[in-house]
């Protein structure tokens, strides 16, 4: 009963934007060592030496559409039953407006400065270039499993992306462009995720309009 409660549906997705915030609030104590130290400059958010910001964007957007490309396609070969992201989703058009939000305004940043921020900058020390990139990519896609677990073909694609951001980070030696590649992969699954239901009732609608009726 619980699991189908859509006001309870609703305010754990809020719980999830919040918890991000407060997330974000502890790295900040954490990095900065109780504003000791940069926050930005030590975790590497900054833009890469050797690239403008202006070819950083553009190449990191056209890396997040490539990406994309990848995954409606993996998914439509490979793709499984319904994730537990999609009934969330399904369950009111109130949790499908701060799904997005959430996937959108928090996640990407909050994730890149925990997994590419922190985590990657402990294991290159320790360990070098190639485990790091291997251990911070299998933590992300990892924590992702359990939410897709039913469907193969999204679990793959999570796995891909992680791969993908954890070397565009070790590659370009900061936080920015995997944040860009991350947000702009989700802001255009988020912006589909807001105008799908008023495209699929236009569809509903004409298709009602042209039905013709029996006298």
């Amino acid at each position: 009963a619980l699991a189908t409660d859509k006001t309870l549906i609703l305010l754990s997705i809020v719980g999830t934007i919040f918890a991000h915030i407060l997330t974000l609030g502890i790295l900040w104590l954490f990095v900065t060592e109780g504003r000791r130290r940069p926050f930005a400059q030590t975790l590497g958010f900054r833009w890469p030496t050797n690239m403008s910001p202006g070819i950083t964007i553009a190449l990191c957007s056209l890396m997040a559409l490539v990406l994309l490309g990848i995954g409606w396609t993996v998914t439509a070969l490979w793709g499984g039953q319904k994730t537990q992201l999609d009934l969330i989703v399904e369950s009111s058009i109130a949790a499908r407006f701060v799904t997005a939000l959430a996937a959108f305004a928090t996640a990407p940043l909050v994730e890149e400065l925990i997994y590419r921020g922190v985590l990657y900058s402990a294991f290159e020390r320790a360990t070098g270039v190639v485990v790091a990139v291997i251990l911070v990519s299998l933590l992300f896609a990892g924590v992702h499993v359990f939410q897709y677990s039913n469907n193969i073909g999204v679990i793959t694609v999570i796995t891909l992306l992680s791969f993908t951001l954890t070397l565009v980070r070790a590659y370009t030696g900061s936080v920015i462009p995997p944040f860009i590649v991350h947000l702009v992969f989700n802001g255009i699954q988020s912006l589909i995720l807001v105008v799908a239901p008023f495209i699929d009732k236009r569809i509903l609608d004409n298709g009602d309009q042209a039905t013709p009726t029996t006298p």
